[in-house]
């Protein structure tokens, strides 16, 4: 089942994946604007995998289940850039 729900939040993940991977890429050359907005995007992609995956029958099976996946996936990002020795190399 595919309704428009699915198409919204699949258009949202379309998008917030290309900002992420763009501010990834910025936070790699060095950009604290970067690094801050990576930070930003992982930590409020997580809570709306966490607000999907909750909502009672808004989205199909399948799609909470592949976003449980990203979800994972996106969570080992989010740890990565909020570890104590990343955030140093950016606030100092």
């Amino acid at each position: 089942m595919v309704n428009d729900a699915v198409w919204v939040r699949g258009t949202i993940v379309v998008a917030s994946a290309l900002l992420t991977v763009l501010f990834a890429r910025s936070a790699a050359r060095g950009s604290r604007r970067g690094y801050l907005l990576l930070r930003i995007v992982s930590a409020v992609m997580l809570v709306a995998i966490v607000v999907i995956i909750a909502l009672p029958g808004t989205f199909p099976l399948w799609m909470k289940g592949e976003q449980a996946v990203c979800g994972l996936l996106l969570l080992g990002v989010a740890l990565q850039v909020n570890n104590k020795h990343l955030r140093s190399v950016f606030t100092g």
